[in-house]
């Protein structure tokens, strides 16, 4: 039996899942990154891959046939001729971007995810001092985290999938870099974009003896996170969405057809032949937080009449700006007024929640996705049953817990498609 790997590289450590041919996980192992002060993230991303497959059992080594990687997503690096990066990489989070988005704005169409402070684009010009037509002394490549992993793996320099790739200004509905980018200098740097899972090559022969992996297992073409954590969750079908319950709310819905509305916070991935239409809001598990920890939520949400609707208008947000489906960095929280009653009041945060996300499902349906037919869960408030009552009854549609929750299983699903042994295709076809 061959097994796939899937590598998820997040935010504060990664996790690798190996699969077989039914989809059932055979190992998953999971590394923290360590606590630096001022952390060398080349080094650990390096050690915290090798080590994480060396710790996977020799007989389930030796039959890995296929590994992806994701990372998260505008994480990149600039590299020299021979794949060292020749600067610090700069992480996903990282808005140093925001100088240069005069600039930014100038070069992309109004309308492109580009022009944003994080996004892969505003930080490859701001490492060109906002000059588009002088790449950086020594500059090769641009990778990002994911392309950067894989290439430690098949020793292939310059080549990315189309899901990183958006936020450097891919075009993924013609496949294709637009004129605007390539015109530009720095379009030298920019790397071969191919499909998320397709082969790459086979694992470097030295690596491959020094990690114990057959010669023959093939790199596959990475993906991002979210995206994989979307893979990992079961929908398959347009119309059906994935929210993510995290520290914030993250919406995915399934479309037939794209929507991006930058005015709006609202992009499209694509997927095989069909988009992922999504949005993200600064409202989630960060709010409450401010006012409960884990024990008191699960205690005071048995005592929430969940059926009905509660009385409070509240818009949580743990600081002022929202980005999805208000996209106005002005606006203000709305926590008041808080009643007595600490049950009462969970109520009115869990409900105002559930409507910012019914609210953002019905935006990107107005706006021309998909209709919405139900939603997967991720996440820690995917447990909390009172809450799904209330979201279901703002949703008008199932809410349920996502099947797999790890990112990691869902780029170990994308390898397994490379191997041709899975069932059902993970990336959704078109349904005629």
């Amino acid at each position: 039996m061959t097994f796939s790997l899937g590598i998820d590289f997040g935010s504060s450590g990664a996790r690798a899942i190996a699969v077989d041919a039914e989809r059932t996980i055979k190992i998953q192992i999971q590394r923290n990154y360590p606590e630096q002060g001022n952390p060398n993230w080349v080094d650990i991303w390096k050690q915290t891959l090798f080590s994480l497959i060396e710790q996977i059992p020799v007989d389930i080594r030796r039959r890995i046939g296929a590994i992806a990687i994701d990372g998260t997503s505008a994480t990149v690096l600039l590299c020299d001729d021979r794949g060292e990066p020749i600067a610090n990489p700069i992480l996903y989070n990282d808005g140093r971007g925001k100088s240069v988005l005069t600039i930014l704005s100038a070069i992309a169409p109004s309308n492109h995810p580009v022009i944003s402070a994080t996004s892969t684009l505003a930080k490859l010009l701001w490492w060109c001092d906002g000059k588009p037509n002088q790449p950086p002394h020594r500059a090769h490549f641009l990778m990002h985290q994911a392309d950067w992993l894989g290439f430690l793996l098949h020793n292939q320099l310059g080549v990315s999938d189309y899901h990183n790739a958006l936020k450097l200004g891919y075009d993924v509905g013609k496949l294709d870099y637009p004129d605007w980018l390539t015109q530009l200098k720095i379009s030298c740097l920019l790397p071969e974009v191919v499909e998320p899972g397709c082969t790459i090559a086979q694992v470097y022969a030295p690596v491959a003896t020094r990690l114990g992996l057959p010669k023959n297992c093939q790199v596959c073409a990475g993906t991002t996170d979210s995206i994989a954590a979307f893979l990992a969750s079961g929908a398959e079908h347009p119309g059906e969405a994935v929210t993510s319950l995290g520290s914030t709310l993250v919406l995915k819905l399934l479309s037939r057809t794209r929507v991006d509305k930058r005015e709006y916070g609202v992009y499209s991935h694509r997927l095989g032949n069909l988009w992922l239409v999504g949005g993200a809001s600064n409202s989630g598990g960060t709010v409450l937080q401010q006012f409960f920890d884990d024990i008191e939520i699960r205690k005071l949400s048995s005592q929430i009449p969940a059926e009905q609707a509660s009385p409070l208008d509240y818009y949580p947000l743990s600081k002022p700006g929202e980005r999805f489906p208000i996209n106005d960095p002005e606006f203000l929280p709305r926590l008041e007024p808080r009643p007595q009653e600490p049950a009462a009041f969970l109520h009115g945060i869990l409900e105002g929640i559930a409507h910012i996300e019914a609210t953002g499902y019905q935006l990107l349906q107005t706006l021309g996705a998909t209709p919405l037919t139900r939603v997967y869960t991720a996440g820690g408030g995917a447990q909390n049953n009172a809450w799904t009552t209330i979201r279901e009854r703002h949703l008008q549609v199932p809410a349920i817990a996502s099947r797999q929750t790890e990112a990691a299983y869902g780029v170990a699903l994308l390898a397994l498609e490379s191997l041709g042994e899975g069932h059902d295709a993970v990336m959704p076809q078109q349904i005629p």
